[in-house]
């Protein structure tokens, strides 16, 4: 190994007055959010930009210890190095460090005491040359040579799912919305409601057997005293009536609680009682991808076994309808394949080829569509450059078209567990969205599903279809 992969110490011995070693960093968004994470420290001033713009540094700034780690980090590796004992540190705060700011950190024997106690001057400066921190460490040098191969640090990547925040925030701000909830009768269920209410978000109907929802009540330990209660037998009856309410206009909104989705979507697409439309009812992931940057709308994979032609055309006439409710004015549908040719003996790619020229014939309207692409061409400029592809779809996606739920729920699922994302679901196509939650998800996907719904109902889409 050569020096530069290697960590080694000076003794006590080895060490002269005037020895110095430094360090060089600068300082970035993720480095801030990671000091945060570990020390637990979040004042405002160091993660919340507006807030930190009304602030005395009138920026965002570093933890002050953020910089007394590097002092920390220069002791420990380079000077005296591996075997040191930290025994006393002062530090004088000169100046703030702001995001981009590089950091040089410096610490210089000054003088060398009984017992292999030294001490060093410590200086932090940043690119105009001007102090950011000054200090004296005092530590107990090592008494043997070490010199080992450094340790390779793992990558870490920070996923603040800040696209979730800023839907959920800019949707409290509007009154929130009566919401049918069929047969919340878990604990878990009742969790889910209570928050998004809580959240501003909705205005819950709680639909069920009135002991078995007081019962989760009280196993959640959540006040439903709020809400309004319509006490019915069963789940069955629960769904039944959640969807008679919406009928009646009693709810603008329908949220499923601890019956499964099929008793709820069987409710809701009852021929003579429920919520039909001219439109076919599908559901759509919008999903916070870590490292990806936008949100990315996955459909069918979860209500739409095996959609025909025509059925994916009404999957992504609602996809654009979420799509515009959220905010993208036009957003770029990509309609996947294994291939990105047309291949005849793949129907996955004939559909795509059909239905790109169903828009361009005004059949499907509000978005651009491309397809059949691959995922990587649908997401990845480099890959779509690779294969030749040019297109105002491929590598920018805002939405991707799975050919049938088996692909679409594999797909949610892979970013999900092993890319950290997280998928907010809702029902579309029905007279109202339909939020669906799992026990399995966070608060934070909670109340996007929610606010998506929410965002749905108040018309920042386009007309919700008749």
């Amino acid at each position: 190994m050569n020096d530069a992969e290697m960590i080694e110490n000076r003794t006590y011995d080895e060490l002269r007055v005037g020895d110095t070693a430094s360090t060089t960093r600068t300082l970035t968004t993720e480095d801030i959010q990671l000091f945060a994470l570990v020390s637990g420290d979040v004042n405002p001033a160091h993660l919340d930009a507006e807030y930190a713009a009304t602030d005395m540094f009138q920026r965002v700034i570093a933890h002050g210890m953020w910089g007394g780690g590097l002092i920390s980090a220069v002791l420990g590796t380079e000077l005296p190095g591996p075997g040191a004992i930290y025994l006393n540190q002062s530090l004088r705060f000169v100046r703030p460090v702001g995001v981009g700011d590089t950091i040089t950190t410096s610490v210089t024997v000054r003088e060398k005491r009984e017992h292999g106690h030294v001490v060093l001057d410590c200086r932090c400066v940043n690119q105009d040359g001007k102090d950011v921190i000054t200090g004296e460490a005092e530590v107990k040098a090592p008494t043997e040579k070490v010199r080992r191969a450094r340790m390779a640090l793992p990558d870490i990547r920070v996923s603040d799912h800040d696209g979730y925040r800023r839907l959920i925030e800019r949707t409290r701000a509007g009154e929130p919305v009566k919401t049918a909830v069929a047969h919340p009768c878990s604990a878990a269920a009742i969790i889910a409601v209570v928050d998004a209410a809580q959240a501003n978000l909705i205005d819950p109907i709680l639909i069920g057997p009135e002991p078995r929802i007081r019962a989760a009540a009280a196993e959640a330990d959540r006040d439903i005293s709020a809400y309004r209660l319509v006490p019915v037998a069963h789940s069955h009856a629960s769904a039944a009536q959640a969807v008679a309410l919406v009928r009646a206009g009693e709810a603008a909104l329908l949220m499923k609680g601890s019956l499964h989705t099929d008793e709820l979507i069987g409710a809701v697409v009852a021929t003579a009682t429920g919520l039909r439309t001219e439109r076919r009812i599908s559901h759509a992931y919008l999903m916070d991808v870590p490292d990806h940057p936008n949100p990315l709308i996955i459909t069918d994979a979860a209500i739409n076994i095996a959609p025909t032609l025509a059925e994916k055309a009404d999957i992504i006439r609602n996809a654009i309808d979420l799509a515009h409710a959220i905010g993208i004015e036009v957003p770029r549908v990509a309609i996947l394949a294994a291939v990105e040719t047309v291949n005849p003996a793949m129907p996955s790619t004939l559909d795509a080829a059909a239905l790109c020229k169903m828009a361009d014939r005004g059949q499907i309207t509000g978005g651009l569509l491309d397809g059949p692409l691959a995922f990587d061409n649908a997401i990845s400029e480099a890959a779509a450059r690779e294969k030749g592809i040019a297109s105002p779809v491929a590598g920018k996606a805002d939405v991707l078209v799975v050919p049938n739920l088996e692909a679409g729920n594999m797909l949610a699922k892979q970013l999900t567990f092993l890319g950290g994302a997280d998928a907010a679901g809702v029902v579309l196509g029905a007279r109202v969205p339909i939020i669906l939650t799992s026990r399995a998800d966070s608060l934070r996907t909670r109340l996007a599903s929610c606010a998506i719904a929410v965002l749905l109902v108040r018309g920042t889409a386009q007309a919700a279809p008749a």
